[in-house]
């Protein structure tokens, strides 16, 4: 076909030919580096330029504690997000984990960031690693995840509920130390924390919800109990999102620098 065209018409044709194909083998090459096991490859975020804040509630879906921790980040120039979970995060963790897809990716286009940083409590510290490992966040890069008393190898009142028909519910089911979820979420070569943002994970030796408390501790994360910095103090598991100790953690975890990993020599200065 392309002998019949007079030259220049041919050298047309050809340079067309080759710009298509180009684009064609670009999309390709794109489409591979970006697929990896089914799922898209998570985008590292720059640590040194915090985003907005997302706050996810845990069981039960109640915000009136992350309210308190909202408005103590406020204070602090961070613009700050709570989610309200459906069916009161009492239901499936991976339609509370597209909530919080949703949610990231309406602050993004909302503030121009380049990431967000998460700050799970308790059950919503297990959503957050739910939605990165299935690459909810590989449009929308997570700089720091933060939980707060999560029970990210179970609770034994998950186990407990189980016992009782009717008594524990999906997201409950889901938080028992046997279940599907934590096993997939636990399991694998390499760390628990999940490939992208830097994890820490804040929770309290009282803790009589996530039992035992050291349920908390995530591999490959910077993980702290608040008793490890400030040995006398008594917050327990409902306390954790409203504890002005535990919001000036928070607060110390979210800065550009690095994580810091706190210890009994800086109770002084976070309680004041």
């Amino acid at each position: 076909m392309l002998s019949s065209l007079a030259p220049a018409r041919r050298r047309l044709a050809l340079a067309g030919c080759a710009a298509v194909a180009i684009a064609l083998i670009a999309v390709v090459a794109a489409v591979l580096a970006s697929r990896g096991d089914g799922q898209a490859e998570l985008r590292v975020a720059p640590q040194d330029q915090p985003g907005p804040v997302l706050l996810v509630p845990g069981y039960g879906g109640s915000t009136s504690g992350l309210n308190v921790l909202a408005g103590r980040l406020r204070e602090q120039g961070k613009d700050v997000a709570v989610l309200t979970l459906p069916g009161e995060g009492q239901g499936d963790l991976a339609a509370q984990a597209r909530v919080l897809d949703a949610a990231a990716d309406a602050a993004i286009r909302r503030t121009g960031a380049a990431s967000v940083d998460v700050v799970g409590y308790s059950a919503g510290g297990v959503v957050a690693r739910v939605w990165i490992s299935q690459a909810g966040a590989a449009t929308v890069p997570v700089r720091r995840l933060i939980s707060l008393g999560a029970p990210h190898h179970g609770t034994a009142l998950a186990s407990l509920g189980a016992l009782f028909a009717g008594q524990c519910p999906t997201a409950c089911q889901q938080l028992d130390p046997e279940s599907a979820l934590l096993a997939r979420l636990n399991s694998g070569p390499g760390s628990e924390a999940p490939a992208g943002p830097v994890s820490v994970s804040l929770w309290t030796s009282r803790d009589e919800v996530v039992i035992p408390p050291e349920s908390a501790v995530l591999a490959g994360a910077l993980n702290i109990s608040v008793q490890s910095v400030c040995p006398a103090s008594t917050v327990t598991h409902s306390q954790l999102p409203s504890d002005p100790l535990v919001a000036a953690m928070v607060v110390a975890q979210l800065q550009p620098s690095a994580p810091v990993p706190l210890t009994a020599r800086d109770c002084a200065r976070l309680s004041s």
